[in-house]
């Protein structure tokens, strides 16, 4: 668990694991975007789309979300002559889910059986 700030009149308080959870990535549609990527390394759209069953609107937005953030990034291009938008998760979102996984073992590791 976290320590916080302290002082002598102030000992430190105990976070729990789950306050420490990255809240980008904790939410849903965002948590399998990024879980299949930190499997799969790279994917298109189409496949994001059929894996976590997202509307077209829904990933592009959490897709943005997760690149303004600087956990993945798009490299733009075509297959033949369709257009084709690949995405990946940079060193900072990977790093970031790896966080969020360590975090959230705790918080599981931490309910009672």
């Amino acid at each position: 668990m976290s320590g916080g700030s302290s002082s002598p009149d102030n000992p430190p308080v105990e976070v729990h694991p789950i306050a420490d959870l990255d809240q980008l990535i904790h939410a849903p549609a965002r948590l399998r975007i990024v879980t299949y990527l930190y499997v799969v390394k790279r994917a298109d759209y189409v496949f994001l789309r059929n894996q976590t069953g997202l509307s077209w609107g829904n990933l592009s937005t959490h897709i943005y979300k997760l690149e303004k953030a600087g956990y993945i990034a798009m490299k733009k291009g075509y297959n033949g002559k369709k257009p084709q938008s690949m995405v990946h998760l940079t060193t900072k979102g990977r790093e970031a889910f790896g966080r969020y996984k360590r975090n959230m073992q705790k918080v599981l590791d931490d309910l009672p059986d």
